[in-house]
Parts: C-alpha cells; structure tokens; sequence
C-alpha cells in the first residue's frame, strides 16, 4: 500500500517523536497536529507540516485531513477519573470522524497489554481499550497494537524503573514487582507502527507486541543495574500492600508517580503476549530485554546528539531552558548579540586559560583546587595553550571534544565527578547580529550523581549565567573595535556605543 499523506497526532511525543523521524522518509508529507504548534513542533524537518487543531474540538481537525491516507493516533491522558477518561473518549471520536469523512484508509493505534479479569483491570487499560473501540466505531479500519512496557529514553515505566535502579542501592520490593510482563524496545514498537500503516483491507485488527523476553520488573531491574554497571539489594516484603507502595513510590519517584501508581494498581495483572500473530503479519522480529536497555543507554551516552537535538518538553522559561533525557540533564541559554558571528565565535574559542572564563574566575580556581583535593587533574593551566584551540586541546580541566571553526565548540570535563559533564558553545546568525547558545550537559551515575546535580545546579546557574552575560558584553565590544578600525573617521559616534549592544536574552 503506497501512502503518500499522514495525519499525525503525538508528534512532540516519545512515541510519536520517533515515528515522525521515520515518517519523512517513507511519506511525502507528514501533517503533525498540535494545540501549540510553536511551541511543540518548532523546526519540523523534511516533509512534516505543523497543523494547529485540538482534538476536542471537531472543526479544527477538517483541514488537516483532507486528502490524507493514513492517520496515527499517539495520544492518551493522564488522568483516570469519570470526566477526564470522557474527554479522552470524546478526543477519540472526533479524530475518527474527521477521518471517516475524509476517506482515510487506515487508522493506527498504540494502546496497552494487559491480561486480568475485565471487572478488575486498572483504569489505565480500561480506557486505552475503550479508545480502540472508539476508534473502530467510526467504521474507518484500524490497526491497534497492545503492547506492555515499551523500553527507551522517555518511556514513562522505564522511567520509573531506571529512577529506582538509580536511586536506590537497596530496595524494598512488594508484591507488584513479580508481575509478569513482556517488555519490548521503541524502535521495535516504532517499526511496528509504521507497518501496520501499510496494511491493506477494510478490516479491524488487533496486535499484541512483546519483545523476546518475559520477565518481571524485579528482572527488568536487575537487567538494567548490570547494563549500567550498579550493585543494588532487592529484599522481598510481601507484607507490603499496594497502597503503602504507591506512597512510598511518590517520595522516591515524585515526577514519575501517577506512572508508578498504575504498575502498583496493575499487580497481579500479566501483560505478556498471549496472541502472537503479530510475528506472522510483520516482518519485525523484536529484540531482548538485555538488548532494548543497551540500545537506551546508548542512546543516552550519545552527548554530542542529545546536545544537537534535545529539546525541553515545555516552552523555556525566562532565558533557560531546562530539561532531562533518561539520567542527563541539560540547560540551554541563548542570547542575541549585535555583532558579527566572526566576533563571537572569537570570544567563545578564547575561553579558559589565561583569558579566564570571563564570570567568577576564583570560583573556577576553587574548583579546580578542590578537584586537584580529590585526585582530579585540577585546572592544568600549564598545559592550557592561548592558541585557537583544536580538536583534543586541553582547557584547564575541559578536554576540547569538537571544534568548529565559527561555529562550534564542545569542551568535555575531565575533573572528577559522580558522572560526565560536557560544555556547548555555538554561534549563528541571526538577522543582523548573532545568537551565542550554550548547552551545559550532566550524565548522573547513581544516587551520588542524582544528589551532586541537585546541590550544585543552583551554582551552576549562577556561573554559566553570568558567562554568557559576559561573553555578549565581550563580543559586543570586540565589533565596536572592529568598526572603529575599519571606520576612524566615524570613532566619535561609534565610541558612545556600549555593551548594551547586548539586546535580548531567549
């Protein structure tokens, strides 16, 4: 089945985030739906189009499907109450009506695996089904997978799992972590997803999807502690009931708990493939559980691309924007410049050494004392050269890890840390000034890593704050030297010119 236009909903997504990667290769246009297009869809790439529609509300959906061919339906709520699961139910029926209308083929659908009597499944499964049948009930044909938890960076219950692995050197388990569960890896679930788009017939198919293994969580932790490299203790206390677990998940877990609260709700409750038709029908054939955990760790160590791509999951707030990819974290700062990127791409590369890091220098010397303290290299500033640094310089104690000549620098820290630290500095053009960005980067290791990013981060805010702040005023000032040389008949006016060449902070 040839497609050529794609209606896609989730786009800013784990899921859907993913599928849109592969979408642009495979379809002509990739039409991504959004309440807030600016903010969640910003810098679509190839064939994908930002649409600005709201699922509760009918209308706005029209122009985004005509003369498509195929519809994904990648979103769900979070909430579980009477009201909220009738909206979602309600977003599901709009959806699919404004595909019926439009003649769409085929709708594509994630929702959950779960086995259980159907009086005493948790609400979280009763309404990803009830969405499914909502769906089919338009008469369009859709192809639904179930799948039980689905391993990468992002994926909630992964999420839950790796922050206790992380957090927890020993682990009180209840009763809910010998459910049985059969865990399956995104991009195996992606590729899923983008064949069942292909499917022919006027047909409803439903699909269970598991990876190789089934396991329970307790070996789904343990897999993920020795791909990591940890030691933790798990000790069994059956005693503890399902209630008293989810009050202690919400103080180890706080941003993951509403997820850790369904896993606990789920005890008792399978999820593992019972129908196995999906290995007939497709050729996808899904890796293990060792193997999906190493493709997400992987993936998290990838710094030089989490620094190109990461985005935060909210617009930035006041002239940082924050955010988490697995155990890294990352803040981001942009500010704009009147001046030559050529200016400032020479402040950025005349950084550290005896140049200095232009805020705070005593405290960067007291990093490096008390690095020196702990068996770190400390500042090296006998090795720091005040050339134009290359590829594998040595910068106190950074490591030079990519440089790109007016554009781009990236430093990786070589002090002593509960992890890894790398520092981004990239100049473009923008109008006519420039916009410097600078990306800090941290990979905890552990509870420790956890802990140090949590104390320090406020001082670090401070710090790269105040740099860039200075690296603006520098570069501002380097132009206003530049004009006056190349204008002497004009230094008069231009000597009146301040840093508030500076004009704004993103």
């Amino acid at each position: 089945m040839s497609v050529e236009t794609v209606v896609l909903t989730g786009a800013s997504g784990f899921i859907g985030g993913r599928v849109l990667e592969r979408l642009v290769e495979e379809a002509t246009e990739v039409r991504c739906l959004s309440r807030e297009p600016k903010n969640r869809l910003a810098n679509l790439k190839g064939g994908a189009v930002a649409f600005q529609a709201d699922l509760s509300d009918r209308e706005s959906l029209t122009p985004a499907f005509e003369g498509a061919d195929v519809a994904f339906y990648l979103v769900h709520s979070l909430g579980e109450d009477g009201h909220l699961l009738e909206a979602e139910l309600q977003a599901a029926r709009n959806f699919a009506d404004a595909a019926s209308q439009a003649g769409v083929s085929r709708i594509v659908y994630l929702g959950a695996l779960a086995q259980g009597p159907a009086d005493d499944r948790s609400p979280h499964v009763e309404s990803r089904n009830a969405v499914g049948q909502a769906l089919r009930d338009s008469g369009v044909p859709v192809t639904e997978f179930r799948a039980s938890v689905v391993i990468g960076n992002g994926s909630l219950p992964f999420e839950v799992v790796r922050a206790l692995v992380e957090r927890l050197p020993l682990m009180i388990t209840p009763r809910w972590v010998n459910m049985r569960l059969q865990p399956i890896g995104v991009e195996d679930t992606v590729s899923y997803l983008l064949e069942g788009m292909k499917q022919d017939g006027a047909d409803n198919r439903i699909y269970e999807i598991g990876g190789r293994d089934v396991v329970t969580y307790e070996e789904l932790m343990k897999t993920y502690e020795h791909v990591r490299g940890l030691r933790r203790v798990y000790i069994s206390v059956p005693v503890v009931t399902p209630r008293l677990s989810s009050h202690w998940l919400r103080l180890v877990t706080p941003a993951h708990f509403r997820t850790a609260r369904r896993i606990v709700e789920s005890a008792g409750h399978d999820s593992v493939v019972r129908d196995s038709r999906a290995l007939v029908d497709f050729s996808v054939r899904p890796r293990s559980v060792r193997e999906s955990i190493e493709a997400a760790v992987l993936e998290e160590l990838d710094h030089l691309e989490l620094i190109d791509h990461a985005q935060s999951p909210v617009p930035a707030t006041g002239s940082v924007e924050v955010g988490r990819f697995g155990n890294t974290y990352f803040e981001r700062r942009r500010m704009s410049v009147e001046a030559s990127t050529d200016c400032c791409f020479r402040t950025v590369s005349r950084v550290g050494g005896k140049n200095g890091w232009y805020w705070g220098d005593w405290l960067w010397k007291f990093r490096g004392w008390i690095d020196e303290m702990v068996g770190g290299p400390g500042l090296r500033s006998d090795l720091t050269t005040g050339d134009t640094p290359v590829a594998g310089a040595i910068l106190d104690f950074w490591t030079v890890e990519r440089f790109i000549e007016g554009e781009r620098m990236t430093l990786r820290a070589d002090m002593k840390l509960p992890g890894s630290a790398w520092l981004d500095f990239r100049v473009r053009k923008q109008g006519d000034g420039t916009e410097i960005e600078q990306t800090v980067v941290f990979a905890c290791r552990g509870l420790f890593g956890q802990i140090y990013w949590k104390v320090v981060q406020p001082i670090h805010a401070m710090v790269f704050r105040g740099m860039l702040t200075r690296m603006a005023s520098a570069s501002a000032k380097e132009q206003i030297r530049r004009d006056q040389m190349s204008s002497p008949t004009s230094g008069s006016a231009t000597t009146s010119m301040s840093s508030a060449c500076v004009t704004r902070s993103l």
